[in-house]
This record gives C-alpha cells, structure tokens and sequence, in this order.
C-alpha cells in the first residue's frame, strides 16, 4: 500500500429527520479533496458506522467512491463483531469498485483473545483478497488491544493485510510496530494528538478527526513532518491542538458535526444512541471554531481543482 499523509475519517451527513444526507456527502467529499487531503475513510467510527442501516452504508460509501472520482484513495469500515457476519458484509463491499482497501476494527463487547482476533482478521482477508485489509486497533471502543505480535502474524500470514489504524493511545505499541514489521507495511495514527509523535517514530501518516474540520491544515502539517520540516508541522499542532480535545468533548462525532453544522457544511443530526451537544457545549464549541477561524470558512464551489 503506498498510501501515507493524512486521510479523513469522514462524518456521514444525516437530514434532520435523521436520513443520510447524499449531497452534503457528496459535498464534503470535494471539499476535502479541493483542500489537499490525501485520501478518505468512509463509514468508521467518526462516520456513526454501527448506526448505519446495511443499504444506507453501502450507499454512503457508493457517494465517496463516485464523488472522489479516482482523485484520492478512498477506504471503507466495514467492522462487525460477528465474523460470518463481516465475512457476508464484505462481501458486498468488495463489490463497489474504487474501494482502494477495507478498515476493520477489532471484533467489539465479544472481547476475543489475540487467536480469536488472529482468526477473525485473517477470515476477513481471505474473503476479499487481493483487496488490501487495514487492521484498526481500537480498544477504547472495542475493549480489546490488538497486540504488535498478533499485528505482525497477520502481516505474514496474508500479503493483502497490508497496514494498520493504531489508534491505542500507546506510542510504545506504535513504536513496537514501526520496528518489527517491513517498509511496506504502513502504520498510521489514529489519534490527532499523538500524529507528530507517532510519526516522529515512524508511522506513515495519521488518520484523523480534526481534518473533517480543517482539511488543508491537517493535511498541511502531517505533509511537513514526513517531509522533516518539523517546526511547521510543530506550529500548527500547537494552533489546533485545543480542536484535537474538543472533538472528545463528548463523544465522537457529536463536536465535529457541531462544528461542521456551523460552518454550513452540514447537518448537526446524529443518530441515536448519541444526542447533540447541549446549549452550553455548544456555545464553548462555537467559541473554539471562531477562535481558530474556521468560522470564516465558506464551501467552496464543486469542482474545484485540488490545492497543494
């Protein structure tokens, strides 16, 4: 996989009565690409995937496929805690074409053992090789670590298993993984936060939140730090990092589409079981957006050539 740089885990837009919203999708998707974003992660965590009916997922992703138009690589989540279940899901995933490589986080509540998730990812790539797999290890939500050993049987057992999402908060797991596996093998934060340092270890780009907001600066800083022109890439960490902890205020993607809602991009509607931010978050949010000037952002006119 020779993708690297910064990617979106892309909001999925929802109407006010709760119904996908295809043109914001399709909006979104041209304004990140304008705004130099190297390639979008459609249908993850940030994109309320679990919330998802199966044919509204399937179209969602559809939208980013066909609306990136082969200008940036485009993943796909496709996560379930049942492997027959993923196995069935996938299936119909690796049957849009211009998907460049599947996203699958660890089996969640089911808590496996690293044989159990060994066996589950290894299914996965099996039923859809030679597409390329992205393991995405995230046990804050899933309640299981994916281990750097298990990660690294998996490399060897299955060429298409080709990278991972490491999103465990743990720069030494980052570390342990930059180390042991090839070149080829690409790892990629999955946390805004800890993107400069992972990448200072040697990860091969991030994963981020934060660039559904503010594309062009996110993509602009990792770009500076895999190029080694680190002050840049410090300085404008330093100016978003109060985003990157906002966007956790409550839970993920509630601040996001908040903001996203106030620049005009989108809806603020989320699926239950998540609600909008109250009055009083929403004041504190709308005063760190107008802080950092993503306020002043106006959509940009599709079709737009991308920036660099």
């Amino acid at each position: 996989m020779e993708t690297t740089g910064c990617g979106t885990a892309l909001i999925t837009p929802f109407k006010g009565d709760g119904a996908l919203d295809e043109s914001a999708l399709h909006a979104l998707v041209n304004w990140q690409i304008n705004s130099g974003i190297d390639f979008l992660v459609a249908c993850g965590s940030t994109g309320e995937a679990a919330t998802l009916e199966e044919d509204e997922w399937l179209a969602a992703i559809q939208i980013v496929v066909e609306a990136a138009a082969g200008r940036v690589p485009v993943w796909a989540g496709c996560t379930h805690n049942s492997t027959r279940t993923l196995l069935r899901q996938a299936e119909k995933l690796a049957r849009i074409r211009g998907i460049d490589a599947i996203l699958s986080a660890n089996p969640y509540y089911n808590k496996p053992t690293q044989e159990g998730q060994f066996q589950h990812f290894l299914a996965l790539a099996r039923a859809v090789d030679p597409l390329p797999v992205v393991l995405y290890n995230v046990p804050g939500r899933t309640s299981v670590n994916l281990d750097p050993e298990t990660v690294i049987r998996l490399a060897e057992a299955q060429e298409n298993i080709t990278a991972i999402k490491e999103a465990s908060g743990k720069l030494t797991q980052v570390s342990a993984l930059v180390h042991a596996l090839p070149r080829s093998f690409k790892v990629f934060s999955g946390d805004d936060n800890l993107a400069l340092a992972a990448l200072g270890i040697g990860a091969s780009g991030l994963i981020s939140v934060a660039s559904n907001e503010a594309p062009a600066e996110l993509a602009k800083m990792i770009r500076a730090a895999l190029a080694n022109h680190w002050p840049l890439a410090r300085e404008i960490e330093r100016k978003y990092a109060r985003l990157f902890e906002a966007n956790f205020w409550e839970s993920n993607p509630g601040p996001a589409k908040t903001i996203l809602s106030m620049m005009g991009r989108c809806n603020a509607t989320l699926r239950l079981p998540l609600v909008q931010p109250d009055r009083a978050m929403r004041q504190k949010l709308e005063r760190l957006a107008g802080e950092l000037g993503l306020l002043r952002e106006a959509p940009l006119p599709e079709g737009n050539m991308r920036m660099f």
